[in-house]
């Protein structure tokens, strides 16, 4: 099958991801620039520290939008939307005179990516076979990376306004591609709208003949859409409970394994370690090229090795790198000298950016549109990523609250035994995904006590010829 159309179609409208990982990673340049002598804002530490979490808070107000625009308007729709709220996010902070329009745009721009990461995961994976469908998926995140790799490299070097103009750039870019990308076929088949999707799929696979998938597609969602689908079934049905309990988690792991507080506090940490071999800046860049770089690797080894090997190789590897950072502060504050090692934060935190997007980083968006069935697509992703703002809040707020009560190593313990927890959750719980269909997903949670052992086995020998 030919797969450059539909690689085309999935890397266009995740162009605005680039916009998002931006926001995301901007705090860590940018705040020493606003709380400096020179800064026509004036900022206080703690008002540096809401800066951060109210993009995440902007997130959680805007998941009922997420439920409503994903059905209503469909995922095409929703991601324009999104596109069109975080340019005029980036045109706000660029002319904004103080700290409150900081907070509003940041706000927005959070509600605008937290519907990007929704409806976007949800549109490729439809879109995708299921041969790529991994691959195609944690593009997503590749793009989020492009962009915090590129603000890290331009915002400590630049104008506050300069990043400002390259994520004006990535959503108007997104935005003038949108005319030329079709909606997703199982959108329209469940609206009913079968000539619709018939061409979409037609645009999507650069064929004519495509009534064996598109009957394939058909059937599924017309089981899909014939079983209950009242929110209350997302809890009450075994296998959307399941899939639900599996993205809470993983989704939470993301966070609480301290990615925010990495990018968003990378240069306090580092200066805290007291690291003189490596200056914050230069840092910055190394730990999102890093990142970047595994995320690359992982989204081509996630359809060869599957899901869960992944998982189980980034957990076990991110813990070890937080718990070398945890015991290292725990030393430090504890008065002994660390001069002489100073050089293990930095090199922890090296490895650990590349073990977490190896797999806890990269593999949730991955997952979290192939577990949920058509009819429990909308409200199950939706509340998954409730789970994932709502962590991310969390882990910033225990990280500043215990960081200042009991000293910074307590979190970083705490993210440690996460990750391992995570490794745990992925050899009993989650099920392997890899080379199935969507309806081949739903079969496989609906009969989990069959495929469960299989799935265990193969996956096992997956993770022993990765490691």
């Amino acid at each position: 099958m030919e797969y450059k159309r539909v690689i085309t179609t999935a890397v266009l409208s995740t162009f605005s991801c680039v916009s998002d990982g931006m926001q995301y990673g901007w705090t860590a340049p940018i705040i020493p620039k606003l709380m400096s002598k020179d800064s026509t804002i004036k900022m206080t530490l703690d008002q540096a520290e809401w800066l951060e979490t109210i993009l995440m808070l902007g997130g959680c107000c805007g998941i009922p939008i997420n439920l409503f625009l994903v059905d209503k308007i469909g995922r095409k729709g929703s991601l324009i939307c999104s596109s069109v709220i975080t340019l005029l996010s980036w045109v706000a902070i660029a002319l904004t005179p103080n700290i409150k329009y900081l907070y509003v745009a940041r706000f927005f721009a959070g509600i605008a990516g937290d519907t990007g990461f929704v409806a976007a995961p949800m549109y490729i994976a439809e879109i995708a076979d299921h041969k790529i469908r991994g691959f195609l998926s944690s593009i997503i995140y590749l793009m989020m990376l492009i962009g915090i790799v590129l603000v890290y490299c331009v915002a400590p070097f630049t104008p506050v306004w300069v990043p400002c103009v390259l994520g004006i750039c990535f959503n108007s870019i997104t935005l003038c591609s949108f005319p030329f990308i079709p909606e997703s076929p199982y959108y329209l088949l469940f609206k009913d709208r079968y000539e619709e999707a018939k061409h979409a799929l037609e645009r999507l696979r650069h064929d004519t003949e495509v009534e064996s998938e598109l009957s394939d597609i058909a059937a599924g969602v017309k089981r899909q859409k014939s079983e209950r689908g009242k929110p209350q079934d997302i809890i009450l049905v075994k296998s959307n409970r399941k899939a639900l309990l599996i993205m809470i988690w993983l989704n939470a792991s993301q966070h609480m394994s301290s990615i925010s507080i990495m990018l968003m506090n990378l240069h306090s940490i580092l200066d805290e370690a007291g690291a003189k071999y490596i200056s914050s800046s230069t840092a910055g860049i190394l730990f999102s090229a890093l990142m970047l770089v595994a995320a690359i690797s992982a989204s081509l080894a996630i359809d060869n090795f599957g899901r869960r090997a992944l998982l189980m190789t980034s957990g076990t590897l991110t813990g070890v790198c937080l718990l070398i950072i945890a015991v290292y502060f725990n030393m430090k504050n504890s008065g002994q000298e660390m001069i002489s090692v100073s050089w293990l934060i930095p090199v922890a935190v090296m490895f650990y950016a590349a073990a977490f997007k190896f797999g806890i980083g990269l593999v949730p968006i991955v997952l979290t549109a192939e577990l949920f069935s058509a009819k429990m697509k909308a409200i199950g992703m939706t509340l998954s990523d409730a789970f994932y703002v709502g962590f991310s809040v969390i882990s910033l707020q225990m990280y500043h609250q215990l960081k200042n009560t009991f000293g910074i190593q307590v979190p970083f313990y705490i993210f440690a035994i996460w990750c391992f927890s995570t490794v745990i959750v992925t050899v009993f719980y989650i099920p392997e995904t890899k080379g199935k269909t969507l309806e081949e997903i739903q079969v496989l949670l609906k009969s989990e006590e069959s495929n469960r052992l299989l799935s265990i086995q193969n996956n096992n020998r997956n993770y022993t010829r990765l490691t």
